[in-house]
Parts: structure tokens; C-alpha cells; sequence
């Protein structure tokens, strides 16, 4: 059974990090990926780093998928990065919220995702293919898993093509968010983000801030392993092949692997998952 891959990757902040993004994506784009998106900033703030990771991806002759951020912007400066985008030749836009920089007020013209979905395809029609992002485990500033799941609805009646979730460790949690939304008429794609397990403090930090539950059994073998990274990392491998395995069975539409722009993890998974 063949099942598309994409990568995620986050915009490098100095030239030796360029050269060696570059290095991993050569690396990464001998497993054929759909596309590669590029993360953006609180505030839009990489969005010189983002549009230029994306001109690179697509000059190496895939498909690159730029993520935006509407917290404090305004339509006219999405329309003219909608513009610009275009002209670059992307035909993919991960469509968020995002988060406001430290420091900042309120502002801009959109208020949540879905107000930004729909205002781009008033602007731009069919131009773009649209993902919006997706919570199994519960955004963290949600009201209720209720809200949380008519946010997701709304993005969907907006106008998104698909969605790709946040990162968790739980296949149950993904199935039940799909199923919840299928009954209320959201019938796109939700494709599941899978973080490799290479750190244990890296991923404990990450997991804290964005709301990912970590299972208390991985929680505490990650700590009993103290210091010990080789034993993070195969075991972290172990773990994340088995959640893919599970998630290939349950017949998802894609796998998006969220890389830290890195490569070895993502590739020893999808080789143990062979052939995917």
C-alpha cells in the first residue's frame, strides 16, 4: 500500500543552518515526498525565511507548501503575500491562526483560521490547495473539546481541502477526532503529524507548550533513560514506527512528519515501515 509522505521543516536563522537544511532535504527527497511545507513565525516573523526556504524546495523541483499566519495582519497585506506566493509558483498554503509575538497587542483584521481560509478563497478561488491544522488532543487555548472541534468545522465549511493534525502519541485520539468531525460534516482529509521522538527534554518542552499529551508510559521510560540518547533515540524509533503502523492500518490518507529539520529519524521510520 503506497501512502503519500510530506515533511515539514522550519526556516534556518543563519547560513550554516541553510547549508545544512539543504543537506537533509536532498537527503529526505529520496523518499518522494508530496510536498515539504515551511513553517512561519509568531507574527509572520521568519516570512522573509519562510518565502525564501519555499523558493529553494521549489527550485529543487518539489512541491513546497508555505505556512500562514494571520494574527495581526491585515487584507491587504495578505492579499499582497497571496500575490507574491503565487508568483513563486506555490500552489499549497498551510492556513493558521498563528501565534502573536511577545509583546503584542491585539490587531490586524482576522480574528481565527477560518476567517483567513475564507478570505483566501474569496481572493484566489481554486489558486491554492488549503490545509488548516487540526487538534485530536484539544487545542490548548480551547474552551471545550466541543469548541475546539466546531473551530475545526468551521475551518472546513470555510473553504479548507485538508488538515493536518498536531503531533500525538495516542492513535485513539486521532480516530475519534476524525470520526467526531466526519459526523458533523467535515469530511476532508486529516492527515496525522507525526513528531519522531529524538530528545527527551526537546520533547517534553515542545509537548508542554503546544498542549501534544506524551503517555505516561513513554513519559517515564523517556526519564528512566536519564542521559542515555542512544536509548532515546531506539526507542523513540520503536515507538514512532508502531504509531505509524497503526495509523497505515486504520487507513489515514497521508503521513506529514514533523523533521526539526533533521533527517535521520524520519528516515530509519519510513524505512522500517517499507513499504509504505
Amino acid at each position: 500500500m503506497s501512502l503519500p509522505i510530506s515533511f515539514e521543516f522550519f526556516p534556518p536563522k543563519t547560513p550554516e543552518g541553510a547549508d545544512k537544511l539543504r543537506a537533509v532535504r536532498q537527503q529526505l527527497y529520496g523518499l518522494k515526498p508530496e510536498f515539504c511545507s515551511v513553517t512561519y513565525g509568531a507574527g509572520g516573523s521568519t516570512q522573509e525565511g519562510t518565502f525564501g526556504t519555499v523558493r529553494a524546495i521549489l527550485a529543487e523541483g518539489v512541491d513546497a507548501a508555505s505556512h500562514f499566519s494571520c494574527i495581526g495582519a491585515t487584507k491587504a497585506s495578505v492579499r499582497e503575500q497571496l500575490h507574491t506566493l503565487k508568483a513563486m509558483g506555490v500552489k499549497r498554503l498551510v492556513a493558521l491562526r498563528g501565534d502573536l509575538p511577545s509583546g503584542y497587542g491585539a490587531g490586524g483584521e482576522f480574528q481565527y483560521a477560518s476567517d483567513l481560509v475564507a478570505f483566501i478563497r474569496a481572493e484566489a478561488g481554486s489558486d491554492f490547495h488549503i490545509e488548516v491544522a487540526a487538534y485530536p488532543e484539544v487545542h490548548p487555548q480551547a474552551r471545550s473539546p466541543e469548541s475546539d472541534l466546531q473551530a475545526f468545522v468551521a475551518k472546513v465549511r470555510a473553504g479548507a481541502d485538508s488538515a493536518i493534525t498536531q503531533y500525538f502519541y495516542n492513535s485513539d485520539a486521532y480516530f475519534r477526532f476524525v470520526d467526531d468531525a466526519h459526523k458533523l460534516g467535515a469530511d476532508v482529509p486529516v492527515v496525522p503529524g507525526i513528531m519522531p521522538i529524538t530528545s527527551s527534554t526537546q520533547l517534553m518542552r515542545f509537548s508542554d507548550a503546544c498542549g501534544a499529551e506524551i503517555p505516561r508510559w513513554i513519559r517515564l521510560r523517556l526519564q528512566a533513560f536519564g542521559d542515555d540518547t542512544a536509548s532515546i533515540r531506539a526507542f523513540g524509533l520503536d515507538v514512532v514506527t508502531d504509531l505509524c503502523d497503526q495509523l497505515r492500518n486504520g487507513g489515514v490518507p497521508a503521513i506529514h512528519f514533523y523533521t526539526m529539520n533533521q533527517s535521520a529519524a524520519t528516515l530509519e521510520i519510513v524505512q522500517r515501515l517499507q513499504p509504505l
